[in-house]
């Protein structure tokens, strides 16, 4: 069997490196909140996959579900032969999803792509080519999802020009001195600025910034910000991509502020690591296209949405949004203690964040700045004893925790314990 250190030479060598790669070991299998490298060293997950793994690797409900599927069939191309579990997952998540008004889902692959989708969907709706998104948001890697993403470094650098009718305003974030009323004020100069409301398709917002730093939007500010789009004629669209399914300790974070969306994209954790998105939205917006204008070869793909359907069942029959809520403020005690400790004295800036959805951010104690040379350190500390993190933020400052919700007392508590030891080093 290859070691680590020549799956890495074969790896530098056959693959770019615009494929950024974190760990300098290779997986070799995993188990709920366990990955075992190809050398036998054993790993606590806490990035599950960039928040993919909300039920775990290798459920067990998941993994019957789609050999279920195997049996039958792979492949047919929905668009081309229908099948009815897509029909079936489709209806459940208009079911779940935020608003009791009529709605529809639409499958695709990836997150990216149900973003494009989504766009795609309110400029048919409206017939307006302006899209409104945040500075510091992630929306995706494609040219347009790049375009609509808020940070420069690493997304955006060496790629544009990007797509146009393309606009930014201020995400409010009171840490880093934008109030909600300076994020207002520079969306209504936006209006003023560059383009006009009434040419604005939609604003599309994360409740809770992903790459940027797991900054949670200030409910007021969801609710401001659904006004002005009833005031326009502007479409809301929330990006639960990386929030939705039990993470904030409700199945979908909108869910948190009672803004209701006129469309919603989701992926990551909807088919439990398997390659599935949807974009669910208001009925009359999502007919808006006409027939053929949505879809994509292995959009809503018969084994993805098999996974997704068990996804559904493990996240009720275990409880999993209460789940979140409890391993969320566990996870936010133990941070909080540690910023008392005085071996981590002026460190952590502020703990933050819904559920088990929960960043730390830290700063330089003596000039009181974002320290992202700390936070690589805590990083690097914490993967030598074992427990996988994951940094992000507009400084990169901030560790974001995205550990599956089916992980055990033991696992959790064994992870604090490093965690700590890597902060307080």
């Amino acid at each position: 069997m290859d070691s680590n250190h020549s799956l890495k030479e074969r790896k530098d060598a056959a693959t770019p490196r615009g494929v950024g790669v974190m760990c300098n070991f290779y997986a070799a299998r995993a188990e709920n909140s366990e990955i075992w490298d190809v050398e036998g060293n054993r790993y606590i997950d806490f990035s599950s996959g960039i928040a993919v793994l909300n039920t775990g690797h290798r459920h067990p409900k998941i993994i019957a579900a789609i050999e279920q599927q195997l049996g039958r069939f792979t492949h047919t191309a929905y668009q081309v032969v229908p099948y009815a579990s897509y029909v079936e997952l489709a209806e459940k998540i208009n079911q779940l999803t935020p608003g009791d008004h009529a709605k529809k889902t639409a499958f695709f692959t990836t997150g990216a792509e149900a973003v494009e989708n989504a766009v795609k969907i309110a400029r048919s709706a409206t017939g307006r080519p302006g899209i409104i998104a945040f500075t510091g948001a992630f929306h995706g890697r494609t040219m347009l999802g790049m375009a609509l993403t808020g940070k420069v470094d690493p997304y955006k650098i060496g790629f544009g020009p990007f797509p146009g009718d393309v606009y930014h305003a201020q995400f409010p974030n009171p840490l880093h001195g934008v109030s909600i009323e300076d994020a207002l004020h520079a969306l209504q100069s936006l209006f003023k600025s560059d383009i006009d409301p009434k040419r604005v398709a939609a604003i599309i917002i994360e409740p809770i910034q992903g790459e940027g730093g797991f900054c949670v939007t200030p409910f007021a500010f969801l609710q401001e910000l659904r006004a002005i789009c009833d005031q326009h004629g502007i479409l809301l669209i929330a990006d639960e991509i990386q929030t939705g399914f039990a993470r904030t300790g409700k199945m979908f974070a909108m869910e948190h502020c009672g803004v209701i969306p006129d469309l919603m994209t989701m992926a990551k954790s909807l088919a439990g690591g398997m390659p599935l998105s949807a974009v669910c939205g208001k009925a009359e917006i999502m007919d808006a296209p006409a027939p053929g204008g949505l879809g994509g070869t292995y959009a809503g793909n018969a084994l993805a949405v098999a996974s997704a359907l068990a996804v559904l069942d493990v996240i009720e029959d275990e409880q999993l949004i209460q789940r979140a809520e409890q391993l969320g403020q566990q996870l936010k005690q133990q941070l909080h203690a540690t910023k008392e400790d005085p071996r981590a004295a002026g460190r952590i800036a502020e703990i933050r964040g819904l559920g088990s959805m929960v960043a730390v951010e830290f700063n330089d104690p003596l000039t009181g700045k974002p320290d992202a040379v700390f936070t690589k350190q805590v990083q690097t500390r914490a993967l030598e004893k074992g427990l996988l993190l994951l940094t992000c933020g507009v400084y990169s400052n901030v560790i974001r925790f995205l550990f599956p919700l089916t992980i055990s007392d033991a696992l959790m508590t064994e992870a604090l314990g490093i965690l700590d030891a890597a902060i307080c080093n």
